[in-house]
């Protein structure tokens, strides 16, 4: 698919101003200024995002009534529900809160629920249950809640208090708990709104850690915070959060602690997932990630929940190789129902009609559905929902395209849904018996009116324009500082005009499907990989190229390698 291509415009008095004061390559300077960091302390901060700099847990709002509260449960020994979420960022944030509770006195009792029969998000049904099966005294909602006003009144008339900790945006009307521990309340909360869940539990932990040093007490003075920081990096990155701000500190740090973690399930995990050394972003967003989300796709999240408070070594061994078996089930059964979406969208799709893909089938599997759905909105680049029968209705997952907020359009849904939750870009959707129709008409008349033509063709936005003499060893080793990199701070991409091949291309891969070429400006040459490039779409003639810099690394030798985003024939 081609890009919609855009040159991020010269700022010459913004990166003058950070080449004159910093040891920094006008080419770093301006993919600086790109990412919003445009002042010599800006970034200081960035390149070097120190722990120590983090702001204050009681900044966020309600985490003052929230702590109270939970420091009464303490001391009155009262029995805690620790209620999860199935996913990445709602596993980590509930192993990190039981640990670190238990650890520190408290009663606890963590809790997921199943994709499949749980309902959605926090729910009565499920907390029904929970009530059945354990004594709880209060609840604790993480990863959920902040849409929970059915399930939250259902608790109050238990006369059980409920703490909601949640990045997810708020309903209206609002649910009613004693505490809503959520940054999206309110535009005050700017330095918080990007924090995902385990990001927040990670602050709570902080703010229950800070006040029990000012009371003077032991257990709190002794536990040692970057303990917990794996399970923050896990989180974070598999909830494909802005890794700037807040989350980009805990994440450096974090994967240094995922790198040296000594915590058994994630050593054990690790190895399964033949990732060894430096743990990295990547790493965790295609196998770590993965491998537990496949539990809770698979009908069992409590399997990844037990591998991250595994304590020995035959206990965490024995919960990694679940999880590789359940994700290598989930990978068949995403190929299969993926192959069969992107047909049944292919034979009626309207490109005049359709701006949003709504796509069911009562045989789908539940479990992988968000996948799919991403696969057919990359395939067609479409606002896309993916559906499959829950047993009374239609219970799905969609993804979006830059400027169409999914959370937004849903609410205008609100009489064709049970519920629905999540973000602009993700989110998860019930729709009533009977109504699926109507919900494909009327989330089609929404986008009609927010969308434009244009926006069907995916966005490429380029740092800068710069020559092959520029792409030296030194600045891509000084490029190398934005790491980690992630939603909002994207590897560098850059254009390089009025190229032309000075090989031949060498296609490589089982199915030769994936290219290899050198390119020439008559200043320099580099070679260029292109991944999954079909040979008819090879660039020829004099063409410019969308490319990200690489470092190859193999035994022991360093050489420059592009990665080909997007080609074009070049501009007279």
């Amino acid at each position: 698919m081609k890009y919609r291509w855009s040159l991020a415009p010269s700022q010459p008095l913004l990166t003058g101003q950070l080449f004159r004061e910093l040891p920094l390559s006008p080419l770093m300077a301006q993919c600086l200024v790109n990412r919003g960091v445009a002042s010599k302390a800006e970034v200081s901060e960035f390149l070097n995002p120190r722990l120590k700099l983090l702001a204050d847990p009681f900044l966020i709002p309600n985490m003052d009534a929230a702590v109270e509260r939970l420091w009464k449960a303490r001391e009155n020994n009262e029995r805690l529900l620790i209620y999860g979420d199935y996913d990445v960022d709602g596993v980590s944030s509930t192993a990190l809160l039981a640990e670190m509770l238990t650890e520190l006195g408290w009663t606890v009792q963590p809790y997921l629920p199943s994709r499949f029969d749980g309902g959605y998000g926090l729910s009565a049904v499920a907390l029904e249950k929970c009530l059945e099966k354990f004594g709880v005294d209060i609840v604790l909602a993480v990863d959920c809640g902040s849409t929970a006003v059915e399930a939250i009144e259902f608790l109050n008339s238990k006369k059980i208090d409920v703490l909601v900790l949640d990045h997810h945006q708020v309903s209206v009307p609002p649910p009613e708990p004693l505490a809503m521990v959520n940054p999206q309340v309110s535009n005050d909360y700017p330095n918080f709104q990007e924090l995902c869940s385990v990001g927040l539990a990670f602050k709570l932990a902080h703010a229950l850690v800070k006040r029990g040093r000012q009371e003077g007490l032991q257990k709190e003075r002794d536990l040692d915070l970057k303990e917990y920081l794996d399970l923050v990096a896990l989180g974070t990155v598999a909830d494909l959060v802005p890794l700037t701000g807040e989350n980009r500190k805990l994440v450096r740090a974090g994967l240094e602690q995922l790198s040296e973690t000594t915590r058994p399930g994630l050593v054990s995990l690790k190895k399964i997932s033949n990732v060894s050394g430096t743990v990295t972003v990547f790493n965790i967003g295609f196998h770590l990630g993965p491998r537990l989300n496949a539990a809770g796709r698979m009908d069992n999240p409590d399997a990844s929940l037990n591998l991250l408070l595994a304590k020995d070594r035959y206990e965490a061994e024995k919960a990694a190789e679940t999880l590789d078996n359940y994700n290598n089930e989930r990978r068949k059964i995403e190929r299969d129902i993926s192959t069969q979406a992107v047909e049944n969208v292919r034979e009626r799709f309207d490109p005049e009609k359709d701006f949003v893909i709504v796509e069911g089938n009562m045989e789908w599997h539940l479990g992988v559905i968000g996948i799919v759905a991403s696969r057919v909105m990359r395939e067609f680049y479409r606002p896309t929902f993916i559906l499959a029968s829950d047993g009374d209705g239609w219970k799905g997952s969609a993804r979006s395209i830059d400027g169409f907020d999914l959370a937004e359009a849903m609410r205008g849904c609100d009489d064709l849904l049970n519920d629905h939750g999540g973000h602009a870009m993700a989110a998860g959707v019930s729709v009533k018996p009977g109504r699926l129709d109507a919900f494909r008409e009327r989330i089609n008349e929404i986008a009609k009116k927010t969308i434009s033509p244009d926006m069907f063709q995916p966005p490429l936005k380029l740092d800068a324009e710069t020559d092959l003499s520029e792409l030296t060893l030194v600045h891509i080793d000084e490029m190398r500082q934005l790491e980690p990199l992630g939603q909002s701070n994207p590897e560098i991409q850059l254009l390089v005009a009025s190229l032309t091949l000075s090989s031949p291309v060498y296609r490589m891969g089982r199915d030769k499907q994936h290219a290899k070429f050198w390119v020439t400006d008559d200043r320099g040459s580099c070679e260029v990989v292109a991944w999954n490039l079909k040979p008819e779409d090879e660039p020829k003639d004099t063409f410019d190229i969308a490319i990200a810099p690489q470092i190859n690394e193999f035994k022991g030798r360093r050489t420059i390698q592009l990665k080909l985003i997007d080609w074009r024939p070049a501009k007279n």
